[in-house]
């Protein structure tokens, strides 16, 4: 008996209509920002948000940085940075003891840490702004690496234990019997199996330090402190607002994070798989 033909497979028309919605919503900005960003300010008033430009122009790009785009940079740099390596001081050794222990003291510390997701930014700005006035660490950069580190290390905590807890028993066993002590256990096996959960610790952590608005705006107040988010305040004045030079430095300030984002696409994929299956 000859077996029966395959049915062909009807086309998803649902998920196609779908994926060029989500095409559409995606392309349109892309298209304004960057075509705003080659737009002389004349040409961008004559003829509209959405028209091809007739003169393309990097004109837009070099008055960037004569506003001191490359002050604010750096600063967003150093917020980053600043961030990104003090979680992860915290976070990997936390991880570590959650994974490895069975102590009271260290669940308890854990749960302490999630109720850390339950509390927006918001909601303690007040307190933030006087401990770090006490602290004189008001118009700092230091005054904005630690409140960003503080909100950003709970769910650092939670994604760096899922992946930690992938690791097989057996390595950790196996290394106890060639006489390790914890110290080797974490430099020589936590660290290089958990690089997933690294890299992905370190992109959101650094996309939250590089986004953030209302710590800069309440914790800092002088021109040398001024991160990006705020220094594109600058192309506001009393007269209007110069789009595209507003555009340009927004091209701008994205490419930092989407380099930090090709470069660790892999692990950050691997990292979050590992997080969503526990």
């Amino acid at each position: 008996m000859a077996a029966p033909k395959s049915r062909r497979q009807r086309p998803a028309v649902g998920a196609g209509i779908g994926a060029f919605l989500w095409f559409l919503a995606v392309a349109v900005p892309l298209y304004y920002l960057l075509l705003t960003s080659l737009r002389g300010p004349g040409e961008y008033m004559a003829d509209g948000p959405l028209a091809l430009p007739g003169n393309l122009t990097f004109e837009n790009y070099l008055n960037v940085f004569e506003i001191g785009f490359h002050r604010y940079l750096l600063n967003s740099l150093i917020v980053a940075v600043g961030a990104i390596g003090l979680v992860l001081l915290v976070a990997v050794p936390a991880a570590f003891a959650i994974v490895r222990s069975n102590s009271r003291a260290v669940r308890v510390g854990f749960m302490l840490f999630l109720l850390g997701l339950a509390v927006p930014a918001q909601a303690v700005i007040i307190p933030i702004y006087l401990v770090i006035t006490r602290m004189h660490l008001y118009d700092t950069l230091i005054a904005i690496i630690l409140p960003t580190a503080a909100f950003t290390l709970p769910i650092s905590i939670v994604v760096l234990t899922s992946s930690l807890r992938d690791v097989p028993s057996s390595l950790y066993e196996a290394m106890a019997l060639d006489g390790a002590s914890n110290r080797q256990v974490f430099w020589h096996l936590v660290l290089p199996m958990s690089r997933p959960g690294v890299v992905t610790v370190m992109i959101f952590v650094g996309l939250n330090a590089w986004n953030n608005f209302i710590f800069p705006l309440v914790l800092t107040q002088s021109e040398d402190t001024r991160v990006l988010p705020l220094g594109l305040w600058a192309f506001q004045t009393q007269y209007g607002t110069d789009v595209p030079g507003l555009m340009a430095a927004v091209v701008l300030s994205t490419l930092p994070i989407f380099a930090l984002y090709l470069f660790g696409r892999r692990q950050l994929l691997s990292g979050l798989a590992a997080g969503a299956g526990k």
